[in-house]
């Protein structure tokens, strides 16, 4: 049974590794793909909470020499996540061979029903419809073959197979989780196996008096895999601590079941929690990176402090409040999500074998059932109050890992159905009812392979070429777009591409260690303007450190924020004397911008000009011609690619180039160049044909 078990967890990572190899991003994608590939690289401090274990695994994957640097660690996403369907895939043969709870005796509850029905049941039959136990344990195949849905409905699911092709902490992360369960569940089975052996000798005529005492060996000697569990977990809290956490109280709940209270009051339990704070220990990398002064440093978080600041995300904790409001529009959410996660086609079939899973689980694994439940709960607590943009389909993974090991035990119920009909030969129901379980992983495969295919996305890179295009030598670009500065910021610290162009990110800003980046990166800049950045440097230092006393003094806050927008009119107004200077639509339209105070004090100084994606600042009202560079496209709207309504490039990449055509037109119109100006909103409209800004300024410019 061993060696079929691993051949099933071997078939799944070989058929997962494939499509995700064949599906792998070639270059940098968007959202943080581009800080994180930095971060690994240059062995530095990503974002909060730093991601300590998955900067120094992808620092390795950069090292590889296969292809360029954004692929070794898309490739390295590719491989984590092909462990984590495997891992899965052994995980649901530990859940569905280890045998019911102790409280149940499956043979002797399956003899009454069969009294109370008045039916005969072959010994086969009867075998499978009751749970296994060690003396009458199940046929290999009528595990692996709901292991290997469970495993492969993972594999295909959007989500997971999404993080699989670029780089981002959600496949590690799913590894990680996936290897935890996996070593408790093995911990349990063999404790409760181990039980069970006792119960059945128990019970067997002329069994000696030794046979009644339980398991021969000692409590404390099943305990490797739980500290193994235990370590990784502290490991884990160094990739995406929030998941990691939630999955807590589930685990502890499989503890109770398997050992009671007598655990938690025991020494097993202090050295649990030792292994925990070993893994835990990951968390040195960061002051000790820190310490270096690496070109990517969020946060510096060298001391105490500052380390607690990272790792407890407190720049993100805005994002978690509770309303009634917020969980009603996140609950829609996370409806719109899982009714997609398999598949347009082949999400209704998996959910179905979910739920009748559960309810398989509910009768005969009463502990699995509500160790998953406990993992769904506690997920969708949280995220239901937490409010945060692109990559919020990650948070709900661990639910994805729970419904597709839940439709693992709905189509072991399916097969046991099919064994019991008698129209059919046997090997006919058994091989018609595993083809058909089987192929509801290969539908999610199918329907989301559109969606997932990022063999040719050169989405992120276009952006960032785009923009080059038009930005002149050593020019200035100010953004407050991520899309642009991630991407851009990999092209320029990794790839070495337009190091002359001095890009700039307004919301970092507002964070005292970005200006040690920029020091480096742009030192004649930073030492021209000294005295409008030190000023605003001693404000934002004491609002770090005591944010309360700017919230509620109103002269403090006007001074921080006079000298921030201060500061960087000494940027634009030292630079513009030399070099060109840009900025992105999010600064320069103050309708779509986040920051629209910024964008009041620059057009007060400047006249904006749409140059392709950006606007040049020039001092003069005049008429400046605007560029027409060419455009790379590819995969954005030529139907190569695939994209849902609310992905990232569907929501703020696609109207970028929407408005930058609405923009020039709308230039070119307010001077006088009406038909220039119609060919340009004619094109927006191709590109969108339901943008009323374009549809609106169209109808004025034939007017």
């Amino acid at each position: 049974m061993r060696r079929a078990r691993l051949l099933a967890a071997t078939v799944v990572f070989v058929a997962s590794l494939a499509v995700y190899a064949l599906t792998l991003a070639p270059t940098v994608t968007l959202v943080d793909s581009g800080e994180l590939i930095v971060a690994a690289r240059t062995l530095g401090v990503a974002h909060p909470p730093g991601f300590p274990l998955y900067v120094l695994l992808a620092h390795g994957a950069t090292r590889v020499p296969i292809g360029n640097v954004a692929m070794r660690v898309n490739a390295a996403s590719a491989l984590f996540a092909a462990l984590a369907t495997a891992g899965l895939t052994l995980l649901a043969t530990e859940a569905l061979l280890t045998p019911s709870c102790p409280r149940t005796p499956p043979a002797e509850a399956e003899q009454k029903r069969g009294r109370r029905r008045g039916a005969k049941r072959s010994p086969e039959v009867a075998r499978a419809g009751a749970p296994s136990s060690p003396s009458h344990p199940r046929p290999a195949w009528l595990v692996l073959v709901p292991a290997l849905v469970s495993g492969l409905l993972l594999a295909f699911s959007r989500t997971l197979w999404a993080y699989a092709t670029l780089a981002e902490v959600y496949a590690l992360n799913t590894l990680l989780v996936v290897v935890i369960f996996y070593l408790t569940s093995h911990w349990r089975r063999r404790i409760v196996e181990d039980e069970a052996r006792g119960r059945e000798s128990a019970r067997t005529p002329g069994a000696s008096s030794r046979s009644h005492r339980g398991p021969a060996t000692p409590r404390a000697g099943y305990d490797r895999p739980l500290y193994v569990a235990a370590f990784v977990f502290g490991l884990a809290l160094g990739v995406h601590h929030v998941t990691i956490g939630l999955m807590l109280p589930a685990l502890a709940l499989l503890v109770y079941a398997t050992e009671g209270p007598g655990f938690f009051r025991s020494k097993r339990l202090i050295y649990t929690a030792l292994c925990a704070f070993a893994g835990l220990a990951v968390y040195g990398y960061l002051p000790l990176a820190a310490s270096r002064s690496p070109l990517m440093n969020w946060g510096d978080p060298r001391t105490v402090e500052r380390l607690w600041w990272h790792v407890t995300g407190r720049q993100y904790q805005v994002f978690f409040s509770f309303s009634p409001e917020r969980v009603g529009n996140e609950l829609g959410d996370f409806l719109t999500r899982i009714a997609r996660e398999f598949g347009p086609w082949g999400a209704p079939v998996a959910l179905t074998l979910a739920l009748a899973g559960f309810r398989a689980m509910f009768r005969r694994h009463r502990t699995t059932f509500w160790f998953l439940a406990l993992v769904v709960a506690a997920d969708l607590l949280y995220n239901l109050n937490y409010e945060i943009a692109e990559d919020k389909d990650a948070y709900y993974l661990p639910v994805f890992i729970s419904v597709a090991m839940a439709a693992g035990f709905g189509a072991q119920w399916v097969i046991e159905i099919a064994r019991r009909a008698r129209r059919l030969p046997g090997h006919l129901r058994r091989g018609g009812a595993a083809v058909a379980v089987l192929l509801v992983p290969i539908t999610a495969l199918a329907g989301n392979l559109p969606y997932n295919d990022r063999s040719r996305y050169f989405i992120a890179q276009d952006y960032v070429e785009n923009i080059f295009s038009t930005i002149g030598l050593r020019g200035m670009l100010l953004t407050l777009d991520w899309q642009v500065y991630s991407p851009m910021l990999y092209f320029r610290e990794i790839e070495e591409r337009r190091r002359d162009v001095i890009a700039i990110d307004v919301n970092l800003l507002r964070r005292s260690w970005y200006f040690d980046y920029l020091n480096r990166a742009y030192p004649e800049l930073i030492e021209k303007t000294r005295g409008r950045v030190d000023a605003f440097l001693e404000d934002l230092r004491r609002w770090e450190r005591e944010p309360d006393a700017y919230a509620r003094d109103v002269a403090l806050r006007q001074r921080i924020n006079s000298r921030f927008y201060d500061m960087i009119l000494a940027f634009v107004g030292s630079q513009i004397r030399e070099a060109p200077v840009y900025v992105t639509q999010d600064v320069a339209l103050a309708r779509v911008g986040q920051d629209p105070e910024l964008t009041t004090a620059l057009a007060a100084a400047y006249q904006f000009v749409p140059q392709g994606l950006v606007f040049q600042l020039v001092v003069d009202r005049g008429f400046r011609e605007p560029a027409e560079p060419r455009l790379l496209t590819r995969g954005l709207a030529d139907g190569t690619l695939k994209f849902a309504k609310d992905d990232v490039v569907t929501l703020k990449i696609l109207p970028v180039y929407v408005n930058m055509l609405v923009n020039r037109g709308r230039y070119l119109a307010a001077h006088g160049h009406h038909p220039r100006a119609t060919a340009a909103l004619k094109e927006a409209l191709a590109l969108d044909p339901s943008f009323k800004p374009a549809q609106q300024s169209l109808t004025e410019s034939l007017r």
